[in-house]
C-alpha cells in the first residue's frame, strides 16, 4: 500500500514538473524534482530534468555538480548539457574535450562546437562547422548561424589578415551588416566599411522601432557597438576629434557589454597618448572590468595590456612601467613591443646606453623580429651622436638593406661624416642586389643614376665611369649622360673620350631658333647691355648747337656722407684707426659733465661705472646686477670683435614613443 501511495504521489509530482516546464517556472519544477529524487535518487529522467532546470536558471556550477555526482547512472545522456555548462563557465578547453569525446555528434553539439572553436580562435575549423550546419539544417535559426559565420569571416580578416571570402551571406540584418563591416576594416577598405555600418545603423533603428516598448535609450544602447566601430574608422582616418566625441558618447551610455566598454576606453587612451593622462587613468579602469578576458580576442587583450604599460610610462610611474613591461615580455617572449617600452622608459631616465644594450640583446635572441628593434637602436645611436654606429646597425638589417629609403639614409649619414668610400659602398651593394634580382628595372636604373651623380659630385670621376656607361647603354639618346661620361673619360682615357664625342649631336642640331633681341628685351632679362638706339634723322647734317646726338650713359654719382664739404680735400688718414693717425694727441683730460637722470635713482656716474662690467677689461662678463648702469664700452682699435658663440643645445634624452596599438572590436552574433 505504501509503495502504491508513493507511486500516485510521484505521478502527481511529474504532472507538476511538466506544467512548470511549460510555464518556464524552473524553480518550482526543481522543488518537485527534489521530492521525486528523494524517492529514487538514481532516476535518470528526474536527474536529467533537474540539470535542464538548473541550466535554465543559470546555475551552471550546480548543474555540473549533479552530473559529476551521477556520472555512472547518466552515462552519455547529458553530454550536451555538460559541454554547455563548461562553455558558459568559460572552461572552453574542457568543453572542447567533452564534445570531441561524445559518442554521437548531434546537431546541437555541432552548434556548440562552432562556438567553442570561435572562442578558441580556431577560425578555419569553425568556418567549416558553420558552413556544414547551414547546408544541412532547415529551421528558424538559420539567420543566427549566418551571423556567426559572418563573425568568423570578420575575425579571420581582422586578426589573421586572411582575404575576405564571399560566402553568399546577405546583409539583411544589422548583425550581418556589422560583421561585414568588421571584415572590410580588416581588409583596409575603410570607406566601404563606414557605409556598411551606416546601413547597419539604419536596419537596427527600423527593426527596433517596430517594438512599441523600446525607448530611444534602448535603441542608442543597441547602436553603441556600431557607433564605437564607426569611431574606430574615423580614428584610423585621422579624424581623431570626431572619433573621441563618438567614443565618449558610447561610454556615457554605460552599455552592459564589458568587452565593448573595454575596447572603447582603450581606443580613447590611444588617442590621448601622453596628453590628458588623468582622463586615461579613469578610462583604464574600464579595461579591467570582470569578464573582459572572455569577451575579447587575444590580440585585443594584448594591445590593452601594452597600452597600460605605456600609460604607466606617460604618468611617470617608472616602477609600474618596468613591472608591466617585463611581465608582458615573459608572456609574449618574441614580441618586440614590451622591449621597446622598456627601452623608451630607460631613455626617459636618460640611460641611452642601457636602452641600446637591451635592444641589442633582444635582436640577437629574436632575429625574426629584429628589424624594427634595430631601427630603434639606430635612432638611439643618432641621439647620442654616434652616426657611424647607427649606420652599422642599419646595414645589418637584411630585409631593408636594398630599399631606396635605406640607401638614401645611409648615404646622407656617411656624407655627413665625410666617409665617401662607405657611401659609395652602400650604392655598390644595392646595385649588385638589383643587378641580380631585378636587372634593368626602374628602381635599378634610378640607383645607378644616383650613384653616378654622387661620385661625380665628390670628384670620383673614374669610379663613375662604369655607372654612366651602364646608363648610356640603356638609352643611347641620353645626351646628358653621354656628356657626363665623356667628361669622366677625359681624365682617364682621352682617346676613349674622343671616340665617344662622335656620338654627340652636331652643333647645328642642338641650336634652337631663338630671337636673341626678343630674349634680351624680355621682362625677365637683367643686366643686359643694350645697343645704342638709332635716332631718326641721324644722317642729316648737324645743326650748330645741336650737340652730340648719341646719348652717353650718365655715370651715377656715389652718395656722399652727411656734413661733407665737396670742395675740401678729404682726410687721407681717414681709414686708419684714430690712435694710429699722425695728428692724434690722446684723449683730452677734463671734467666730464654729470650724467643727470641716467642710472638708478640717486646713483652718480662714478658709482655706476664701478659696477659696469664693460669698463673693466679683466673682469669676466656678468649679468647686469640690479642698480648697475649698462653702458657700452668702445671696442679697442685694431682688435676684431668675436661674435658670441652659439652654444649647442644639451643632448637630453629624446623621448621615444613606442608605437601605439589601435584596437578593434569584432562581434559574434551569439
Amino acid at each position: 500500500g505504501a509503495s502504491g501511495g508513493g507511486g500516485v504521489a510521484v505521478a502527481s509530482l511529474w504532472t507538476e514538473v511538466n506544467r512548470c516546464g511549460q510555464n518556464g517556472d524552473y524553480t518550482r519544477a526543481l522543488k518537485a524534482l527534489s521530492k521525486i529524487l528523494h524517492e529514487n535518487r538514481d532516476d535518470v529522467t528526474a536527474l536529467h530534468c533537474k540539470i535542464v532546470c538548473l541550466v535554465q536558471n543559470g546555475s551552471f556550477k550546480e548543474a555540473l555538480n549533479v552530473m559529476n555526482t551521477h556520472t555512472k547512472v547518466l552515462g552519455s545522456e547529458v553530454v550536451f548539457e555538460k559541454a554547455y555548462c563548461e562553455y558558459r563557465l568559460n572552461r572552453v578547453e574542457s568543453a572542447l574535450k567533452t564534445i570531441e569525446n561524445a559518442p554521437d555528434q548531434t546537431d546541437k553539439l555541432k552548434e556548440l562546437y562552432g562556438q567553442v572553436l570561435y572562442r578558441l580562435e580556431r577560425y578555419d575549423e569553425c568556418k567549416t562547422v558553420y558552413t556544414d550546419l547551414i547546408r544541412n539544417s532547415q529551421d528558424e535559426y538559420e539567420e543566427e548561424r549566418k551571423t556567426n559565420l559572418a563573425a568568423v569571416v570578420a575575425a579571420m580578416s581582422q586578426w589573421e589578415k586572411a582575404p575576405m571570402e564571399d560566402l553568399g551571406l546577405s546583409e539583411s540584418t544589422y548583425e550581418l551588416c556589422y560583421n561585414t563591416a568588421c571584415a572590410l576594416i580588416g581588409q583596409g577598405q575603410l570607406t566601404e566599411a563606414f557605409n556598411t555600418l551606416r546601413q547597419a545603423e539604419e536596419l537596427c533603428r527600423v527593426s527596433l522601432a517596430e517594438d512599441s516598448d523600446v525607448t530611444e535609450e534602448d535603441i542608442e544602447s543597441e547602436l553603441a557597438v556600431i557607433h564605437s566601430q564607426m569611431a574606430y574608422i574615423m580614428q584610423l582616418q585621422g579624424r581623431t576629434d570626431e572619433a573621441l566625441q563618438l567614443y565618449n558618447q558610447v561610454i556615457k551610455l554605460k552599455p552592459s557589454d564589458v568587452g565593448l566598454l573595454a575596447v572603447t576606453a582603450n581606443n580613447i587612451i590611444t588617442i590621448n597618448k601622453d596628453q590628458n593622462v588623468f582622463d586615461s587613468k579613469k578610462k583604464v579602469k574600464l579595461t579591467n572590468a570582470e569578464g573582459v578576458e572572455y569577451k575579447l580576442a587575444k590580440k585585443q587583450l594584448q594591445a590593452i595590456e601594452f597600452n597600460k604599460a605605456l600609460l604607466a610610462m606617460y604618468t611617470n610611474q617608472a616602477d609600474q612601467c618596468r613591472k608591466l613591461s617585463s611581465s608582458l615580455q615573459s608572456q609574449n617572449p618574441g614580441h618586440p613591443r614590451p622591449v621597446l617600452i622598456q627601452a623608451a622608459q630607460l631613455c626617459r631616465e636618460k640611460q641611452h646606453s642601457k636602452a641600446v644594450e637591451l635592444l641589442q640583446q633582444f635582436s640577437e635572441q629574436n632575429p625574426e623580429s629584429a628589424s624594427g628593434i634595430k631601427l630603434t637602436m639606430a635612432q638611439l645611436y643618432l641621439v647620442q651622436g654616434h652616426v657611424t654606429k647607427a649606420c652599422d646597425v642599419l646595414r645589418s638589417i637584411e630585409e631593408f638593406k636594398h630599399k631606396a629609403g635605406m640607401v638614401s639614409a645611409l648615404v646622407t649619414m656617411y656624407s655627413h661624416e665625410e666617409d665617401i668610400d662607405s657611401a659609395i659602398d652602400v650604392f655598390k651593394q644595392a646595385i649588385e642586389y638589383y643587378q641580380a634580382e631585378q636587372p634593368g628595372s626602374a628602381a635599378h636604373l634610378a640607383l645607378v643614376r644616383e650613384a653616378a651623380n654622387f661620385k661625380l659630385k665628390h670628384g670620383r670621376k673614374k669610379e663613375a665611369i662604369s655607372d654612366l656607361e651602364q646608363l648610356w647603354k640603356q638609352n643611347t639618346n641620353d645626351v646628358h649622360t653621354l656628356a657626363q661620361l665623356i667628361s669622366a673619360y677625359s681624365l682617364v682615357d682621352t682617346d676613349k673620350a674622343k671616340s665617344l664625342s662622335k656620338h654627340l649631336p652636331s652643333a647645328d642640331t642642338m641650336s634652337f631658333n631663338v630671337d636673341v633681341d626678343e630674349l634680351e628685351n624680355s621682362h625677365g632679362a637683367t643686366y643686359v647691355r643694350k645697343k645704342a638706339g638709332k635716332v631718326v634723322g641721324e644722317n642729316l647734317p648737324k645743326e650748330i648747337g645741336q650737340g652730340e646726338v648719341k646719348k652717353k650713359r650718365k655715370k651715377k654719382k656715389g652718395k656722399l656722407p652727411k656734413n661733407c664739404d665737396p670742395k675740401a680735400t678729404p682726410d687721407l688718414e681717414r681709414w686708419l684707426p684714430m690712435k694710429e693717425r699722425s695728428y692724434y694727441r690722446g684723449k683730452k683730460k677734463g671734467k666730464k659733465k654729470e650724467a643727470i637722470g641716467k642710472g638708478t635713482q640717486g646713483a652718480t656716474a662714478a658709482a655706476s661705472a664701478e659696477f659696469d662690467a664693460s669698463k673693466t677689461a679683466t673682469s669676466p662678463p656678468t649679468s647686469p646686477r640690479p642698480g648697475s648702469a649698462t653702458g657700452s664700452s668702445t671696442v679697442p682699435s685694431g682688435s676684431g670683435v668675436v661674435p658670441p658663440r652659439q652654444q649647442k643645445p644639451s643632448s637630453g634624452a629624446t623621448r621615444k614613443k613606442a608605437p601605439q596599438k589601435k584596437k578593434k572590436g569584432g562581434k559574434g552574433g551569439w
